[in-house]
């Protein structure tokens, strides 16, 4: 059998470092060896490479392939929960909403998960509209996008266990929203699904062809980011906006730098950002 720590050479480490963020954006620190010898193991072994510097040959000599893919599933993040910080949810129905009543409505969920996000959004949406009949009469919709493929079956599905719906999501939430399939598992209701569209993409690539939304929802992604990135993806963020448009961050990001493209909008407790016009 490999041994995976062994196989994480110091100039393997530092090649795979800089493949991965070629190919993703994600920055791996200099003390990371142990996340890659963890999360890649079992790829090292089945296929056969001592070490890291085999993998990263071949997957510089094949480019796109389901290796890559495998590689990329491996190394993402995807720590997530229902109204993940709560506040970012409820300047969307106390503030934002309100705002949007007169023409169609469109959110992006970049870095989508496994779904809780988006879902969470559509279930908030729901909300407004049965607090105020008539509203938002043309139409919802939210494109939720992310790199990790398997992540994303598992969002379009809309099935839960019942650890990952106790995440964040109350009883009230749950009966009204979700169906129980058995004793362990849950499905979002078509009212909540339906106004979600699920996307792969990523972010280092131009998402112009998405279109234009009212509201970004790009939360605890760039923490994974050089500044450099950050940057860039923040300003094709801004012209994906609508004028006037919303982006929420993570509660640890902040825009730095960009203060011609956006505006700090406070709303206690939390913090929107709100699109310039240039």
């Amino acid at each position: 059998m490999l041994s995976s720590t062994n196989a994480i050479t110091p100039n393997g480490y530092l090649r795979f470092r800089d493949y991965l963020q070629k190919v993703c954006g994600i920055s791996l620190s200099d003390n990371k060896q142990y996340l890659v010898a963890s999360r890649l193991g079992k790829v090292l072994e089945r296929d056969g490479f001592a070490r890291i510097e085999q993998l990263v040959d071949a997957l510089e000599r094949i480019g796109s392939s389901a290796l890559k893919e495998e590689v990329i599933n491996a190394m993402t993040t995807n720590e997530t929960l229902w109204f993940r910080d709560s506040h970012p949810f409820i300047i969307l129905k106390e503030k934002i909403l309100p705002e949007m009543v007169d023409a169609p409505l469109r959110i992006w969920s970049a870095a989508s998960s496994t779904g809780q996000e988006p879902y969470s959004i559509s279930m908030v949406i729901d909300e407004f509209k049965a607090s105020q009949p008539g509203v938002l009469k043309f139409g919802e919709k939210i494109v939720a996008t992310d790199i990790c493929t398997n992540i994303l079956e598992h969002a379009k599905q809309g099935e839960y266990d019942s650890l990952a719906i106790a995440r964040g999501l109350g009883a009230d939430f749950q009966g009204r929203y979700f169906d129980k399939l058995n004793d362990a598992t849950w499905k979002i209701r078509s009212t909540v699904s339906s106004r979600v569209e699920f996307r792969y993409l990523n972010l280092i690539e131009s998402f112009a062809a998405l279109g234009k939304f009212d509201v970004i929802f790009c939360r605890n992604v760039m923490i994974y980011f050089t500044t450099d990135l950050k940057l860039d993806i923040l300003k094709r963020m801004h012209a994906s906006l609508k004028s006037g448009g919303y982006l929420f961050l993570g509660g640890s990001e902040a825009i730095s730098g960009l203060s011609d493209y956006f505006e700090i909008v406070q709303c206690r407790p939390g913090i929107v950002y709100k699109a310039k016009v240039l």
